[in-house]
């Protein structure tokens, strides 16, 4: 069962989003909490509370969205150089035939 948030945003099936959430959620309810507590202001301190759940919401959904970009690049880089190995594996275009042959021509 999934979970859309504000009607739209489907928490279960968009990366990042779940967590982006709980931690907007746990920093709102602290700096809310933490400001009412050093001044006494109900409404500023709700005001703080919304203001940083948003902060700490798009802070950290950018902050994974930049990591899962690296880590699909990271991926993507080492799927054709796996798939290169395999092609080129054994053949004269192979770089490790060409260094082991360099070897042996020195010895």
């Amino acid at each position: 069962q999934s979970f859309k948030l504000f009607g739209f945003l489907d928490v279960k099936n968009i990366p990042c989003a779940r967590e982006s959430v709980l931690y907007g959620s746990l920093g709102a309810l602290v700096m809310g909490l933490g400001h009412f507590l050093a001044t006494s202001r109900v409404k500023r301190s709700c005001d703080v509370a919304v203001g940083s759940y948003i902060c700490t919401m798009l802070g950290y959904w950018f902050y994974c969205r930049y990591n899962l970009a690296q880590q699909r690049i990271r991926q993507r880089m080492l799927k054709e150089g796996m798939k290169n190995r395999i092609l080129f594996e054994g053949s004269y275009l192979d770089p490790e035939k060409k260094q082991s042959g360099s070897e042996r021509s020195d010895s």
